[in-house]
């Protein structure tokens, strides 16, 4: 077989496998409401399919570098979602999702000029997480209408990401670890729902669905340390997997808790 048409073929079948984890993860997030949708949106559905294919391709010493780079990426992402959370309240869906875009391209574009080590990255995280985390908190609670789902929703969410897992996969080799580590941070999930559901439930029902994901997003900020550290210690196979293991421990525990406080708050029956 030429090596040309393996690397098209290999590249098709990793866009694939993205793309169903992405699809699959945003239908469970749209039957379960906000609060669980919120916690779905944030497992590394896509960013994870991302780094195990640059693992395949590149050693533990550039995923380490990337997982750097990525973490103040996460950054970014919760004030991009801040901004769309605030904007879909009373603006337009185009405003919304394109003011959105624009603060994480901006962002995203400040980060990647620095070389970025451990402790600047969990500091800018817990700065950010700091700011939106209150902002957010009064946007949470906003029934989920019922989506009606249309024919263009798959093949929509499947070419999003599976346009982000070429440009990573393609372009890795030459742009290097730190512009990899950007790129495999873009909320594709994030993105996916604001097009998709703002036109359709409207924007406050949508916003609550990011709002739900703050906290679950700084879990997956610390996954992404703990990427960089299990990487540089034990190798690329073991960091993945105890990163993955690190994300859905954090929204698992999230879950649990919301549970709890939700049944202590009900009221109880007369016996």
């Amino acid at each position: 077989m030429p090596p040309e048409l393996h690397f098209i073929i290999l590249l098709v079948l990793r866009m694939a496998i993205a793309a169903a984890f992405v699809v699959s993860a945003s239908f469970i997030a749209e039957r379960t409401g906000p609060v669980i949708g919120g916690l779905v949106a944030t497992l590394p559905i896509s960013a994870g399919p991302s780094y195990v294919f640059l693992a395949l391709d590149h050693d533990a010493a550039f995923i380490a570098q990337g997982a750097l780079s990525s973490l103040p990426v996460n950054a970014a992402t919760i004030f991009m979602g801040l901004t769309y959370v605030v904007q879909a309240q009373r603006h337009s869906f185009p405003a919304s999702v394109g003011s959105a875009v624009a603060v994480w391209i901006v962002l995203a574009s400040i980060i990647r000029l620095f070389d970025w080590t451990l402790t600047a990255g969990l500091a800018v995280n817990l700065v950010a997480f700091g700011i939106c985390i209150p902002l957010l908190a009064k946007y949470r609670h906003v029934k989920m209408p019922l989506v009606t789902r249309r024919w263009y929703d798959i093949p929509f969410r499947a070419s999003l990401v599976a346009t982000l897992v070429a440009i990573v996969v393609s372009t890795s080799g030459w742009v290097g670890p730190r512009v990899s580590g950007v790129i495999a941070l873009y909320p594709i999930v994030f993105t996916s729902m604001m097009v998709i559901l703002h036109p359709r439930i409207g924007g406050p029902p949508t916003a609550a669905v990011l709002a739900n994901s703050a906290w679950g997003l700084l879990g997956f900020g610390l996954a992404i340390a703990v990427l960089h550290v299990a990487v540089t210690q034990f190798g690329s196979a073991i960091g993945l997997s105890c990163a993955l293991a690190t994300c859905i421990g954090w929204n698992l525990t999230l879950w649990r808790m919301g549970r709890r406080k939700r049944a202590m708050h009900q009221p109880r029956r007369a016996s």
